[in-house]
């Protein structure tokens, strides 16, 4: 039987370079060991573009 743990978290995502990155809270590193094989699902909540096409919408309309 294999033994599986399961762990919500809600993180943004950072920027590494030319890369996106989304740092693991450090409370898992001792699950996390290298060589870990991890199903990791990703559920985007908002969409920081998304974001800052509405507020631009906002900002032309109070222009008006």
């Amino acid at each position: 039987m294999v033994n599986v743990k399961r762990f919500v978290i809600t993180k943004k995502v950072a920027k590494h370079g030319n890369q996106a990155i989304i740092v693991v809270p450090k409370v898992l590193e001792q699950h996390l060991k290298p060589g870990t094989t991890c199903q990791i699902s990703i559920e985007v909540i908002e969409n920081l573009n998304e974001l800052n096409e509405d507020e631009e919408e906002v900002r032309n309309e109070r222009r008006k």
